[in-house]
């Protein structure tokens, strides 16, 4: 329990820890021209000489809101690494903005760099300053290893994977970090060391709940407490790793999420057939049962719990401009152990529920994952083309609005036959949000 407390907390230091710059809040004077339920204050006289004191006018700079884009020719599949500035539109809730800043990167170095002019001053505005650029040589990985929910059996296969990355992702001058959610306990800050993931590799171990530890440890059909613990030291662990990585701007960021996937809900029939054993009666009986059909009631409300977590973790990884690449180590799944003992129904809807989830984070961030797959060489290549050809382009948005705090992005290539990826929407932090969800 303490190495699970102890993981949620990661990245608070080291490299990651970068200070943030302090957001501006003030109200406008107009808000605090009167007091609902106080008497109006008369005028002020006017100061000697006849001048009338001006009402002051709030300003605030804004952030630099960069996004990674990957345009690629359509008839070869080939990365279009010749296109001009010009050649770039973005639109921000379908208004066109000003491309202030734009790097090329190509076979991981940085070509053709555009620095972005101070940031405007606009009036009526209240957001956080913008952060001051940090070194663009190389890239970012953070290895995110969701050991709580990983099976043991897991655990060989995950150990060589982490191998594979070495010669298939990570190359000399990428920095990495490396994080766990169990009892794993990995804490790796960013380094350039290759050597040190090889190390690492050999501490993974899986400690996901079996079925029958969730079947059996069930309260009336609830799925128990434990179930839920888990997965919010993993969404809180991941949001603070994704958090801490919007301190470091200009770089490309890609979290390589490895992990079973999540359900708030599982083996649900299972469960109530295991309650139903333990109060000697049936399950039809158990299901009419006013008590149960609540508790029923309330497991979907949980789901729909699952869902606010995965789009917090993908508004903070947009906030951040950080990409996830999901990966679920169970392979191609053929069909269930027979040593579960659960329902065939309930377990192929946990292997879809579970999928849905790492599809459903990497695809927010514009990432891909890796499920129901058996060959992550070819997937770890394909994230290292991804993460060594690409574009920044950078604008200040036009929106004064601080309280649109989702956007939604759209870039365009004027040249013909080029098929551009990008992320489809980034969020700003609402103000004095000190980082918490």
């Amino acid at each position: 329990m303490m190495a699970m407390r102890k993981a949620a907390k990661f990245l608070s230091a080291g490299a990651f820890a970068l200070l943030l710059g302090a957001g501006v809040s003030s109200r406008p004077a107009s808000l605090l021209a009167q007091i609902p339920g106080q008497p109006q204050q008369p005028a002020p006289p006017p100061r000697t000489g006849g001048v009338v004191p001006q009402t002051p006018t709030f300003r605030a700079s804004v952030d630099l809101v960069t996004t990674d884009v990957i345009p690629r020719d359509q008839r070869n599949d080939q990365f279009v690494a010749d296109l001009k500035e010009n050649e770039f539109s973005i639109y921000e809730d379908g208004v066109k903005q000003d491309i202030v800043s734009m790097a090329l990167i190509h076979g991981g170095r940085e070509y053709n760099v555009r620095t972005p002019p101070p940031a405007p001053v606009q009036e009526g505005i209240i957001l956080p300053r913008s952060r001051p650029t940090s070194d663009t040589a190389g890239r970012i990985f953070v290895i995110f290893i969701d050991d709580l929910h990983l099976d043991f059996g897991q655990t060989p296969r995950m150990r060589q994977m982490l191998k594979d990355m070495l010669k298939n992702l990570i190359h000399d001058g990428d920095q990495f970090g490396v994080v766990s959610t169990g009892t794993s306990s990995i804490e790796q800050q960013l380094t350039y060391d290759r050597q040190i993931l090889e190390s690492l590799s050999d501490n993974v171990k899986g400690e996901g709940l079996k079925p029958s530890d969730i079947i059996n440890s069930s309260t009336g059909v609830g799925p128990g407490s434990e179930l839920r613990h888990r997965a919010q030291v993993a969404f809180q662990t991941a949001y603070d790793l994704v958090n801490n990585l919007s301190r470091v701007q200009g770089r490309r960021k890609a979290v390589i999420y490895i992990s079973s996937g999540y359900d708030f809900n599982p083996y649900e029939q299972s469960r109530v057939d295991h309650t139903a054993e333990i109060l000697q009666t049936t399950a039809d009986d158990l299901e009419k049962d006013p008590f149960y059909m609540q508790q029923r009631s309330d497991n979907a409300l949980q789901e729909a719990d699952l869902y606010k977590e995965e789009a917090e973790l993908i508004r903070a990884a947009n906030r951040a401009n950080a990409t996830l690449y999901t990966v679920d180590p169970r392979g191609l799944i053929a069909g269930q152990d027979m040593a579960d003992e659960v329902d065939t129904k309930d377990w192929q809807e946990f292997v879809r529920e579970s999928q849905e989830s790492l599809r459903t984070i990497a695809e927010g961030t514009g990432g891909k994952a890796a499920v129901n797959q058996n060959d992550y060489n070819k997937f770890f290549k394909l994230i290292d083309a991804e993460t060594s050809d690409y574009y920044v382009l950078g604008f200040y948005s036009k929106n004064p609005d601080p309280l649109k705090h989702t956007r939604r992005l759209e870039v365009r290539v004027s040249r013909p036959n080029v098929q551009v990826k990008y992320r489809g929407q980034y969020s700003i932090r609402p103000t004095g949000d000190a980082g918490s969800k």
